[in-house]
């Protein structure tokens, strides 16, 4: 992997932390998540392009009811044992960097975006979604995941509140696989007057996938599809960044 400006790392987090933080719960919602991203000293001109597109392709699904006959609900799935049980200080969505260190996770980068959707297909605002996965050692936030060393460089949780539009986003790696499952990333969703949602989502391609009984659990060939998604390569990447889109349709549409 090619070294990174480190000092010029440290600004372009400063800046996507102000851009997309908590701070998307108005019209502007999409506009702040590409200024965020595409500010960022670390882009060049032709990652800012890829970027720019893949967010105004995902303008272009959040019409409410858009293709709303096609759509799958995500299957709800276990939340497994290791939520995290002590939070880090640090719970923004770039689980890349802890607080302002200049030292990164070890890892394959990945963009990780979608939008939360109701049953229609109408983005859900103000939903709280939360991930947390292991680390590139395979290793959980959590005290009882001992059985190798945690990369104390990786966040391992993170948190984004949805606005109009419906989309969150993610700096993570990409999940790597660990004894007894394949590679997956779980999902939180929380919302005023729900009970807590869970889910997973996994690689495609992964060839353990289907070894995996939690993987397997899910019968309905296109529920299954809906959560496998591509963790596909940023071409004009230089450190060999990904990118990953993963919809969550939830199965009520939220009162008024």
């Amino acid at each position: 992997m090619a070294p990174v400006n480190r000092t010029c790392h440290a600004r372009s987090l400063v800046l996507i932390h102000q851009r997309i933080n908590y701070t998307n719960h108005n019209k502007k919602d999409s506009k702040l998540i590409e200024q965020g991203i595409m500010n960022s000293p670390l882009l060049s001109p032709n990652r800012r392009s890829f970027l720019r597109t893949l967010s105004l392709g995902t303008a272009l699904f959040t019409v409410p009811g858009a293709f709303a006959e096609e759509l799958i609900r995500t299957p709800k799935q276990t939340e497994g044992p290791f939520y995290p049980d002590h939070l880090p200080l640090d719970t923004d969505n770039d689980l890349v960097i802890v607080n302002d260190s200049l030292n990164p996770a070890v890892g394959e980068i990945t963009h990780l975006s979608g939008r939360i959707l109701d049953s229609r297909g109408e983005p859900i605002r103000n939903a709280l979604v939360e991930i947390w996965q292991v680390d590139n050692n395979g290793v959980y936030l959590h005290s009882k995941d001992t059985h190798a060393t945690r990369d104390k460089n990786f966040q391992g949780f993170g948190r984004f509140m949805t606005g109009s539009s419906g989309e969150y986003y993610f700096r993570t790696i990409k999940p790597v696989l660990y004894p007894g499952r394949t590679r997956h990333i779980h999902y939180a969703i929380k919302m005023k007057g729900q009970e807590k949602w869970t889910t997973q989502c996994y690689v495609k391609g992964e060839p353990q996938n289907e070894k995996d009984g939690i993987y397997k659990s899910i019968k309905d060939s296109k529920a299954r599809d809906s959560v496998t998604i591509d963790f596909a390569p940023v071409s004009s990447s230089r450190i060999g960044e990904l990118a990953a889109k993963f919809d969550i349709v939830m199965g009520f549409t939220p009162e008024a």
